[in-house]
């Protein structure tokens, strides 16, 4: 089942320019699981070695964040749409 996988600004360069991927995957970590095969150094930018999302990257599942749903394990459908977006550090 295919997933829309919104790509920030930020992280276009590694995804070929897209702002949007289509990726398989019944679940949030599948879906990462397949993004490193199509586009490994964005991979890199989303989850660590251990495979956990980095800590300063936020998933959200259909507006939802992933961290008050299941995480990984957040089942997604076809048509659902996963956007990926990077904490904004800043102020004093």
């Amino acid at each position: 089942m295919a997933i829309q996988v919104r790509i920030p600004t930020a992280l276009r360069k590694l995804a070929e320019g897209r702002d949007v991927v289509e990726v398989e995957g019944a679940n949030v970590g599948e879906v990462l699981t397949n993004i490193k095969s199509l586009f490994p150094a964005l991979a890199e930018q989303l989850v660590d070695e251990n495979g956990k999302v980095r800590r300063f990257v936020n998933l959200f599942a259909n507006d939802e964040d992933i961290r008050f749903l299941d995480e990984l394990d957040t089942e997604l459908s076809a048509g659902d749409e996963l956007s990926i977006v990077p904490a904004i550090a800043g102020g004093r």
